[in-house]
């Protein structure tokens, strides 16, 4: 799987080249039907065209650039369709299996769009990513346990032809205080290229990185690599008790050159093995707009490098900043190939919640390979559906088979799940189990947990349910419109504001929450 997703990289970085180097950007297609598998149509609905068969061997293709003859939108924007997940009888396959993501890239960068005045791109939609951007509520584990299952469920009110309940399924990670955090060796990979030269780009860079240097332990070291048309490194590991010399460093740089991202990282990998910290913690932290239009791709040994370094320990975050020539898809599919995760940073807000409410969890990593599984009871589940997770797939087989590349959670941070489920009527008993699989990155030590859920547990009124459930209810429905999804296409954007208004009474001076309404309110006069 990580050969794969390898690929992936190198194929996208030979994609953008191509593009840089006066390929005719080709107009976005409109949306099309997902094409993954055949539908399953529930029965109270007229069922669509059969949408056409779909190759599960063909890997999904980049977006080639989006036209923008307004001038108003984005331009040179590169999303990636992972389709939308059928609808499963259990009778066919009772289990679903996928690696735990914890981005938040596409909420961000949904924020941004409509902020804009511009409603997203249906491929951009990354349906969990909106759902875990919110906080969801769950118990704080102890240290000892490292993590905890959450499990409730209730009907769903988007839901009008017939009833739907909808299961949410939360991983919550223990929180590290920021005393127990062990020490950072951080390699920050800056982009200085032209397209960089913007305030919302190496600006907001600048801006962000202060956050995070402010932060630092003394014993935290800080090394800085940038790339305009080649790399260089501009500050040899510095202790973080030295944060003037590291923040002088930040603000001297000036944009310059092309995009050698490629080189970039290679040199950034190599200064951060100088840097290693065999019991700290090993990141590098990758800063740019995506965007690669210089530099050799020779997937095999970039491969072979970049797979020593992560079994050194060290992995990747990736942070996009900037609109217009953007390149999303490279951007979460490095943090994928790098154990790492990727986030999108669209104002000093968002660096704040990164960089100052959620460092440790930014920086230090307590689960690797995290898979989660869950059984549905063929005799009480008539069908389900994972909303969201695409491109997070695991075969079923897969979920114990320890060489399996999965997801990598920090500490402190949750995890959702939300399947759309159709119970038979009057079913009563266990409706599913959910099965938790991790790896300890210090120990390689490996730990299954598992958790049922049961009829008796289940809500029967959407209001009764917790505030923190419906608030992911709404949130995915509001996604799955915004992603044009087959399942969301009699979805209105005003039911999802009432219901939006009425919960954010539940969530008493929340700005997060406000912020979510309104963003409902100007997406609706949008479309």
């Amino acid at each position: 799987m990580f050969t794969k997703r390898f690929a992936l990289f190198c194929t996208l970085f030979l994609v953008v080249f191509v593009s840089a180097c006066g390929a005719p950007a080709a107009t976005q297609a409109p949306p099309e039907e997902p094409s993954n598998y055949e539908y399953e149509v529930p029965a109270a609905t007229e069922a669509p065209a059969e949408p056409s068969a779909f190759d599960a061997s063909q890997a999904p293709s980049a977006r080639q650039p989006q036209a923008n003859p307004s001038g108003n939108e984005p331009y040179d924007m590169f999303f990636e369709d992972y389709g939308v997940n059928p609808s499963i009888d259990t009778e066919d396959d009772n289990l679903s299996t996928f690696a735990l993501d914890v981005d938040t890239g596409s909420y961000t960068i949904m924020r941004n769009y409509i902020n804009d005045g511009n409603l997203p791109p249906a491929d951009s939609v990354r349906v969990e990513e909106y759902v875990n951007f919110f906080d969801q509520g769950y118990p704080n584990p102890s240290a000892h346990q490292a993590f905890g299952i959450s499990v409730d469920g209730g009907p769903s009110p988007f839901t009008q032809t017939e009833r739907y309940d909808m299961i949410r399924v939360g991983i919550q990670g223990y929180d590290v205080p920021d005393e127990e955090r062990k020490d950072a060796a951080l390699t920050f990979v800056i982009d200085i290229s032209g397209s960089m030269d913007m305030d919302n780009r190496l600006g907001l860079v600048k801006r962000s990185l202060e956050l995070l240097v402010e932060q630092l332990h003394r014993n935290d070291t800080v090394s800085i690599v940038v790339y305009g048309s080649d790399a260089r490194v501009v500050l040899e590991p510095t202790r973080g008790s030295n944060q003037g010399k590291i923040l002088d460093a930040i603000y001297s740089l000036q944009p310059e050159g092309a995009t050698n991202a490629e080189a970039g990282l290679r040199l950034g990998y190599k200064q951060a093995m100088r840097a290693l910290m065999p019991d700290g913690i090993n990141r590098v932290i990758l800063c740019s707009d995506g965007v690669a239009n210089v530099g050799q791709t020779e997937a095999d040994a970039i491969l072979s490098e970049v797979r020593g370094y992560v079994e050194e320990g060290v992995t990747l975050a990736t942070f996009g900043f900037g609109m217009d020539n953007y390149n999303d898809t490279l951007m979460e599919q490095l943090a994928d190939n790098g154990d790492g995760f990727y986030a999108y940073i669209d104002d000093m807000d968002e660096a704040r919640r990164l960089f100052i409410d959620e460092l440790t969890g930014t920086l230090q990593t307590i689960a690797m390979n995290a898979k989660v599984q869950v059984d549905f009871n063929p005799e009480v589940v008539m069908r389900y559906r994972l909303v969201g997770f695409e491109n997070r797939a695991v075969a079923d087989e897969q979920f114990r088979d320890n060489r399996v590349d999965a997801g990598e959670i920090g500490a402190g941070h949750t995890v959702t799940a939300l399947y759309e489920v159709k119970l038979y009527p009057e079913a009563y008993g266990r409706i599913a189990t959910v099965f938790l699989r991790w790896e300890d990155p210090d120990t390689r030590a490996v730990t299954e947990l598992s958790q049922d859920f049961n009829t008796d547990q289940m809500a029967y009124d959407f209001r009764e349910t917790s505030p923190y459930f419906q608030r992911a209810v709404i949130v995915a429905e509001f996604a799955e419109i915004l992603k044009q999804s087959y399942w969301a296409e009699d979805g209105s954007l005003a039911d999802v504001l009432r219901e939006a208004e009425r919960v954010s009474e539940l969530f008493h001076r929340d700005e997060v929450m406000q912020e979510f309404v309104e963003l409902i309110r100007q997406a609706r006069r949008l479309q």
